[in-house]
């Protein structure tokens, strides 16, 4: 049976919907260091223009040139692999103090994030861990349309390549008898979900399982969210979501501050652990994932046993 795209019947029309833009924003070589994204020269000049440093000065609302990144793999010294590259081939980022981990994590950035600010993350997160670190690039069009795309995953519509890429590769962990572990921030909770649904429609209609037998199978998908956009999940994998009480992202959208009227709206997963504290203010005191959720991270097994 074809595969379940995100917006085509098959596989092959997702690849080549996905593909089109590549033409013009290639891909880097895999496995070649990368310096920061440039403008195509045959774009606008927006970014070489007057245009492009008062874009600047406005925080980068109207895009970066991050686009041509959009669902790569993201490895060590920001080296970036093709969707479908398998994770075995990818060289991680690993811990400043332990070059040999022996456990990866593959993390989805949030909004307004280059691919060059989610390899910061991506080092900051291995160091915390102690786990080798592969990223799936959620690009940045600027703080506008980075906001569009978060509403269209939020009802699940609209083509997202990091959702297609994180779907590819978890299915791909899955069939191959592995597990894998999630890490989100903030619009990457919501590229999650969408993956993890798509992952267990797949598992329901191209393998045929029940829904006891997908939930059985996602049980080996490991996922942590910081500061999540989104509410809802499929059952099966095991969740623990963190949410800052003070940050609107998730008391907003995502699994809420626990005492909301509408708390009953939100689902977490089966038996997914939600763990709140309070910090800060304003949006960088609060949502923040290097300086404030990964203070709060604790080891994924003490996490879920509510420790």
């Amino acid at each position: 049976m074809t595969s379940i795209g995100r917006n085509s019947p098959s596989s092959s029309s997702r690849t080549a919907t996905s593909a089109a833009p590549a033409e013009k924003n290639p891909v880097p070589t895999p496995g070649a260091p990368v310096g920061p994204p440039t403008t195509d020269a045959r774009g606008d000049g927006f970014e070489t223009s007057r245009g492009g440093q008062v874009n600047k000065l406005l925080g980068g609302l109207f895009g970066s040139g991050d686009k041509k990144y959009d669902g790569v793999l993201v490895g060590a010294k920001g080296a970036t692999f093709p969707p479908g590259t398998p994770l075995s081939q990818v060289p991680g980022v690993t811990p400043r103090d332990n070059a040999r981990p022996t456990e990866t994590l593959l993390y989805v950035n949030g909004i307004n994030n280059t691919k060059d600010k989610q390899f910061a993350s991506m080092q900051t997160l291995a160091d915390r861990t102690g786990a080798k670190v592969i990223g799936v690039h959620n690009a940045t069009e600027g703080m506008v349309a980075d906001l569009a795309q978060s509403v269209g995953d939020k009802l699940d519509k609209g083509k997202n390549p990091a959702v297609d890429t994180m779907a590819d590769t978890v299915y791909a962990e899955l069939k191959a008898g592995r597990g894998v572990h999630l890490v989100a921030h903030s619009q990457g909770a919501l590229v999650t979900s969408r993956a993890l649904n798509d992952v267990a429609n797949r598992l329901r209609i191209e393998d045929g399982l029940s829904s006891a037998q997908v939930e059985k199978a996602m049980s080996k998908v490991k996922v942590e969210t910081f500061g999540g956009a989104a509410a809802h999940f499929p059952d099966g994998p095991q969740y623990v979501h963190y949410v800052n009480k003070n940050d609107i992202v998730p008391t907003w959208f995502g699994q809420g501050d626990g005492s909301g009227v509408d708390e009953w709206a939100r689902d977490g997963g089966k038996g997914a652990v939600i763990r709140r504290f309070e910090q800060g203010s304003g949006i960088d005191g609060t949502h923040s994932f290097d300086s404030v959720y990964l203070q709060h991270r604790v080891p994924f097994e003490q996490a879920r046993a509510g420790h």
